[in-house]
């Protein structure tokens, strides 16, 4: 029987108020629209008392607060009502009553005006920096309500792209900093709206996915802190700390109207489809925007807090977020949450995958130990609405649990590779002993992922991304400068493995600007010609500076935003970065499927090299690596493909394996040479006659078989 028909037939009109009332139905979980009203419904294991109040939008008194009953409002532990001929134009709340025992993990508050944890929307923060609170003190509360959205639209027939893992090249991005900066010249900056009007230019630079920092509804004013050099109050500019995990941030998008965020998320979402490019969200399960004892009640303190937050002895916040909070991930009913929301962004608004933030922590159980098979994870990885879309775990947390190649995986999830990052960082910089892991990372870190049944795909690559240094800063300062954070300087990553090229932040001289640019695009280079999927931090494409601060996440100005004017200004590295991403795209041995075959000690389709050919240097104190990719073993027609790699601070000379037979190498790459000699198209690369290859200091080279 259709859902509808079962509203109809257990409906049980009362009159009572200036709307007749029913029954209701446990399930779904939220407001739901039926044929003659609305359906609340709400999880609370511990509740002796819930309310409901309906407001008119714009209104901060409610016009009907209703009383459930106990016995027939309420099925197990989930309360429900239904009003019937309710408008869909109304606003709601709850105020649930219980004991307030916080020694037992009880915090119930009557006063409080509480969300719903499956509210689609939430009113008002349309506008940036809109107040999310009223009142000053003891009397301060949360100033939004939830709201009941329609999910009408037209995606014009659009369909997942399932563009294969392996294929993919991953582009991470803020909504509002991408455009917001008026050098972006775009006509709805820091919006949905103005990643439409970047797509022509996302298109050109090849990538294949865009991955969205957190765009589910967050209060970007609760941060308390000062620019101590200004005096500005400081933002929560990242919004790593969800209030709503059903509802679209609403002042990331231009069209203020009612549902107008919805419609113009999924526009957003619709076009990217278009040209071809997925759409990856950072998404925040692991703790909520209610912090610790000290934090306000917003929503799930004031329903079930024992329930929905993993406490210790006393009642006490277990804080592996770093956050003040952990959610509870493994209770049976919020694995059905952490579900239900996937489910809700991938069915409703059609996107692509998900990157987990501090995903370790799905991985806790009840109190904070590691779960050997944590059912979250199983269940998100196994989940048959989610079978296609791409999940990416942050396999860490922020209380020391590390599980980079031990993320239980289930046979899916991919992972950002740190190692990857630091090994890469550490090489070019020059620093000893990264050869062998800087092999097994250009591999695909088979030494991670082979064991636990994965593939190299499931390596996400990466030298840079929101968290840290961008590319520009990581070759350009020693240090960071954090000051403008108002933390003393304390907050950020203190081991940047960054390098200055001899000078510390700007400079004029041209030498040290020549050494910098020479040092990203080798770190480009091993990014693009590594196995496993590239991401790229956006804007490093053309050396986008944060001023040396590395965690801005504090930061709402041009700190932060993305500028535009350095495009033109470093246009010879954004050439370079499109002319490798389309040399990784024709080329099938640098985005293989499997592992290299190993036989007797050696690799099928990669052979290592050092100055003298078939003979690298895996000492500890060796800076030069070469590899050999046999286009024949790729898994589609390929040629073959040298790479060789001098992190030694003079020029070394590169003896050549042999091509095969007939062929001669031809040199595509040598980021020694001055643009535009640094990258050239496979038709023009020049022959290289002689049987070695002198590569400068700090440089790369790649050479293909003609």
């Amino acid at each position: 029987m259709h859902i509808m028909e079962v509203f109809r037939k257990r409906a049980q009109p009362k009159e009572e108020g200036p709307f007749s009332v029913g029954r209701g139905f446990p399930l779904p979980f939220g407001a739901t629209v039926t044929p003659n009203g609305i359906n609340f419904s709400l999880f609370s294991g511990f509740a002796t008392k819930v309310n409901l109040l309906l407001f008119h939008p714009g209104e901060e008194k409610p016009f009907w607060e209703i009383e459930l009953d106990s016995r027939y409002n309420k099925t197990g532990d989930v309360w429900h009502i239904q009003v019937f001929e309710l408008s869909s134009d109304v606003c709601y709340g709850y105020r649930v009553d219980g004991p307030y025992q916080p020694d037992e993990g009880h915090r119930y508050d009557k006063n409080s005006i509480l969300i719903d944890p499956y509210a689609h929307g939430l009113s008002d923060g349309k506008t940036w920096g809109d107040p999310m609170y009223k009142g000053e003190g003891l009397d301060r509360s949360f100033n939004r309500l939830s709201t009941i959205v329609s999910e009408e639209f037209d995606w014009q027939g659009d369909l997942p792209l399932s563009i294969p893992m392996e294929e993919s090249i991953i582009y991470e991005m803020h909504v509002r900093g991408f455009t917001r900066d008026s050098s972006s010249k775009c006509r709805y900056p820091g919006t949905f709206r103005g990643i439409i009007e970047k797509i022509p230019y996302l298109r050109s630079i090849g990538i294949t996915a865009i991955e969205l920092m957190p765009v589910f509804e967050f209060d970007e004013g609760e941060n308390s802190r000062v620019n101590p050099m200004t005096g500005e109050r400081l933002k929560n500019y990242w919004g790593y700390s969800t209030l709503s995990f059903f509802a679209v941030k609403a002042s990331y998008a231009a069209n203020k109207e009612k549902n107008g965020h919805i419609q113009e998320f999924k526009e957003m979402v619709r076009e990217l489809h278009k040209a071809g490019i997925e759409v990856i969200l950072d998404v925040v399960f692991n703790h909520t925007a209610e912090g610790n004892e000290e934090g306000p009640t917003i929503s799930f303190k004031g329903l079930d807090n024992a329930t929905y937050y993993i406490l210790g002895p006393g009642g006490v916040y277990m804080n592996f977020s770093g956050c003040g909070n952990t959610v509870n991930c493994n209770y049976p009913f919020i694995r059905d949450f952490i579900i239900d929301s996937l489910r809700y962004w991938v069915t409703e608004m059609h996107v692509d995958g998900f990157r987990f933030d501090l995903a370790s922590i799905l991985g806790r159980g009840k109190n904070g130990e590691v779960l050997v098979d944590p059912p979250v994870i199983e269940r998100i990885a196994k989940d048959p609405i989610l079978a296609h879309t791409k999940i990416i775990a942050e396999a860490w947390d922020a209380a020391g649990l590390y599980q980079v190649g031990n993320f239980p995986a289930c046979g899916r999830w991919a992972e950002w590779n740190g190692r990857f990052r630091d090994v890469v960082r550490s090489f070019v910089k020059g620093e000893e002993g990264q050869i062998w892991d800087l092999a097994q990372s250009i591999m695909g870190s088979p030494d991670f992922y082979q064991k636990t049944g994965r593939y190299p795909y499931h390596s996400i690559n990466y030298v840079t991304c929101h968290d840290g240094f961008t590319l520009h800063d990581l070759v350009s300062y020693n240090q960071k400068y954090n000051v403008a954070n108002g933390e003393d300087g304390n907050d950020g990553c203190n081991n940047n493995r960054s390098w200055n090229g001899g000078i510390e932040g700007p400079t004029i001289h041209e030498e040290t600007h020549n050494i910098r640019s020479q040092q990203m695009r080798n770190c480009l280079t091993i990014l693009f010609l590594s196995q496993g999927v590239p991401m790229l931090l956006a804007g490093d494409e053309f050396a986008r500076t944060q001023q040396g601060n590395n965690n801005p996440y504090c930061q709402d100005n041009e700190i932060s935003w993305v500028n535009w004017k350095s495009l033109k200004k470093n246009k010879n590295i954004q050439r370079f970065v499109k002319r490798l991403i389309a040399f990784r795209k024709n080329h099938p041995a640098l985005h293989r499927r499997h592992f290299f075959e190993q036989r007797d000690g050696e690799y099928l389709g990669i052979s290592w090299h050092g100055t003298e050919a078939g003979k690298p240097d895996w000492g500890y104190h060796s800076h030069t690596l070469a590899f050999l990719l046999e286009g024949k073993y790729a898994e589609g027609k390929d040629c073959d493909i040298y790479v060789a790699l001098n992190a030694y601070w003079r020029p070394l000379e590169f003896e050549l394996p042999k091509p095969p037979s007939g062929k001669n190498w031809h040199r595509v790459i040598d980021t020694g040479q001055k643009a535009p000699r640094d990258i050239l198209s496979e038709k023009m690369a020049p022959r290289v006659k002689d049987k070695n290859y002198w590569l400068n200091p700090r440089s790369s080279v790649v050479l293909i078989s003609k």
